[in-house]
This record gives structure tokens, C-alpha cells and sequence, in this order.
């Protein structure tokens, strides 16, 4: 069960990191379309769990080695813009959130 507090952080982590991924994209993940779109923030607010999705790839492995590669720049801009909001940027954990293929696969099974 979460609560409001991390509710609302989660969701401002997950503006700004959809946005830093945006922009970027070119220079950190060679083009490839990333967005966070899940994220959740344990209670005591220390560590992020980020569920990204890669499109437009074939390569989903290699972008996501370059995401956790460029862990510490991704956290280190994160923390620029949020650093009037929140007082310590949680450790951010990536996890490729694969709900696409998955809804993909049952549509396949049932048609």
C-alpha cells in the first residue's frame, strides 16, 4: 500500500524522467524511443524503481545496458530538476517493463 506522499513523488519521477529521456535519447541510447512509464518509490523514499519501455528497437537488451550504464547522468539530471521538491533523489532501479509485448502475445494467442 502506498501513500499520497509517494504517490506524488512517483509521479513527478516519472515526468521528469520521460522528459530526460526525450531529450536524451540521441545522445545517451543511440535514437532509440525510451519512455518511463511505470515507477514506484519504496516508503522510506530512498530508492526508484523505474519500469522503462524501448521502442522502435530490435536492440531492447543493448538500450537498456546503455540506460543503466548512464545511470549516474540520468540520476545526476533528475536531480537537477527536482531538487526544489525533494530533498534526496532515491537511487534509481531500471526494469524493462515488457506489458506491450505481453498484451501482443495474448492477442496473437486469441485471434
Amino acid at each position: 500500500m502506498t501513500t499520497a506522499r509517494q504517490d506524488k513523488i512517483s509521479r513527478l519521477l516519472q515526468r521528469d524522467l520521460s522528459d530526460i529521456f526525450q531529450k536524451e535519447s540521441l545522445r545517451l541510447f543511440k535514437g532509440a524511443l525510451v519512455s518511463a512509464t511505470i515507477v514506484r518509490v519504496s516508503p522510506d523514499l530512498s530508492v526508484a524503481k523505474v519500469y522503462v519501455s524501448i521502442f522502435s528497437t530490435n536492440k531492447d537488451i543493448d538500450v537498456f545496458a546503455l540506460i543503466n550504464k548512464n545511470k549516474k547522468s540520468i540520476r545526476y539530471k533528475l536531480a537537477e530538476r527536482v531538487k526544489n521538491q525533494l530533498r534526496i533523489v532515491p537511487e534509481l532501479v531500471f526494469y524493462i517493463d515488457d506489458s506491450l509485448d505481453y498484451i501482443e502475445n495474448i492477442e496473437g494467442l486469441l485471434s
